[in-house]
């Protein structure tokens, strides 16, 4: 299981990459393990804006429906077309290709909830 060190992560499952005031999010690959193949996502519009902790985007697995939620409150910046025609992605490359949206950060101070990478492994142990 793959835990990158230059990412944040949320409690959910989350994970974050910023830059500048644009934070990308997908799900980490301990998240797309446990939900197996995911085939179907259904994906925010640009343009709105969801509080941290809202439901922002949701994913189809073959096994359940994940929901994915905001890190941080702000506007939907952009969003990965390529998962509609390839929601595969996610399992295949959590941190890469299928990252899920990105958002515009309204203040820095929701990234100071967030984990470190050491943090989240630590998490996660303790969820075994």
């Amino acid at each position: 299981m793959e835990i990158r060190e230059n990412l944040l992560y949320t409690k959910t499952h989350e994970w974050l990459l910023k830059k500048n005031r644009i934070a990308r999010i997908g799900i980490t690959d301990y998240a797309q393990d446990k939900l197996t193949d995911v085939v179907f996502v259904e994906l925010p519009e640009s343009g709105k804006y969801f509080k941290k902790g809202e439901v922002v985007a949701t994913l189809e697995s073959v096994k359940s429906v994940s929901e994915v939620y905001a890190p941080v409150s702000g506007k939907i910046f952009s969003v990965n077309e390529a998962l509609n025609d390839d929601p595969g992605l996610i399992n295949r490359e959590p941190y890469d290709g299928g990252w899920i949206f990105e958002i515009e950060i309204e203040s820095e101070e929701d990234l100071k909830s967030l984990m470190n990478s050491k943090d989240y492994e630590k998490m996660l142990e303790g969820e075994k």
